[in-house]
């Protein structure tokens, strides 16, 4: 078994997760068809697509599905259980090479990241993998939780990405799931992973509506211009739509690098106003110049890695 040092910290790269599409382990042709859907990450689902008395085959095909459906380059993750009994069986045995990140349904508060955070730390140790392989997305989805986002998004170094439930946070507020209820604590949630320096991931909206595709596309590019960077789905036909909502659009890109250029023509000729396109440029402009061009290029990484350049 390959030793695993103590003093190792999980990375803090930030994951590119545009898409992330659910996939239950149980449903064979849902895994053979999954890695040609384009997401950029999948969800092992052991959670609400599985029913109780198919969990502990779900279980047991994880790893296995894990192994299939990241074969083309996608990122895999797993949703676990809340349930402490279950959780923990989850936990044991999704842990593995091919999983990168588990999402984990109902944080309660940051002590509920530190003990898995522990399990983790065993359970790599044991398997042989590097001392953080295996990151965390918190969902935060009870009213309960909403008063401790910042707290559970600064809880360990694992978590690396946060989002809204907004079906089951609605239930907790006694509220139906609609926009106009959800925006602030969807936003609120966005607040506390920026802070924490975490991805945001979301929309305003409930996941649970896949059959309007255009009511789908808004809210995805609604989230966008929010500060959101990528958002779950259930239906492979909303793929292509956050793929494109979460990626900088050409004209963005193109802009970006006219703010960047007159920027450094300005600095080289010692100038202390930079005008661009008739407006004056100041500094959260050129960070926000600077932001789409390393969004861009990291997305053009992606597609060169999968594509097998």
């Amino acid at each position: 078994m390959t030793e695993v040092s103590n003093d190792t910290q999980p990375q803090n790269s930030e994951p590119l997760w545009r898409s992330m599409l659910f996939v239950p382990p149980i449903g064979q042709k849902f895994i053979a068809s999954a890695p040609r859907r384009g997401a950029d990450a999948y969800i092992l689902d052991l959670e609400d697509s599985v029913p109780v008395a198919q969990k502990a085959n779900a279980r047991e095909r994880v790893r296995e599905a894990a192994a299939a459906v990241g074969g083309g380059g996608a990122d895999i993750l797993v949703r676990i259980n809340r349930p402490w009994r279950l959780m923990v069986r989850d936990i044991e045995a999704s842990v593995d090479a091919n999983v990168c990140a588990f999402m984990v349904p109902k944080v309660a508060d940051a002590g509920h990241i530190l003990a898995i955070s522990e399990m983790l730390d065993e359970l790599e140790a044991e398997r042989g993998l590097a001392l953080g392989h295996t990151r965390l997305v918190a969902m935060i989805e009870t009213t309960e939780a909403y008063f401790h986002a910042e707290e559970i998004a600064k809880a360990h170094p694992r978590v690396v990405a946060m989002n809204l439930g907004s079906e089951d946070f609605a239930l907790s507020a006694g509220m139906l799931p609609e926009e106009e209820g959800l925006f602030q604590p969807t936003m609120h949630v966005m607040f506390a992973a920026r802070a924490a320096g975490v991805l945001p991931l979301g929309f305003v909206g409930t996941i649970a509506e896949y059959r309007d595709t255009d009511l789908f596309r808004a809210r995805a590019e609604q989230a966008a211009r929010l500060g959101f960077l990528g958002a779950a789905c259930i239906h492979p036909l909303q793929v292509d739509i956050l793929n494109q909502a979460f990626t900088p659009s050409e004209t963005a890109v193109e802009r970006a690098r006219g703010v960047i250029a007159a920027y450094d023509a300005a600095r080289l000729e010692g100038r202390g106003s930079i005008e661009f396109d008739g407006k004056m440029i100041d500094e959260p402009i050129i960070q926000r110049a600077e932001q789409v061009l390393a969004r861009a290029a990291q997305i053009q990484s992606r597609q060169d890695r999968t594509a097998g350049r």
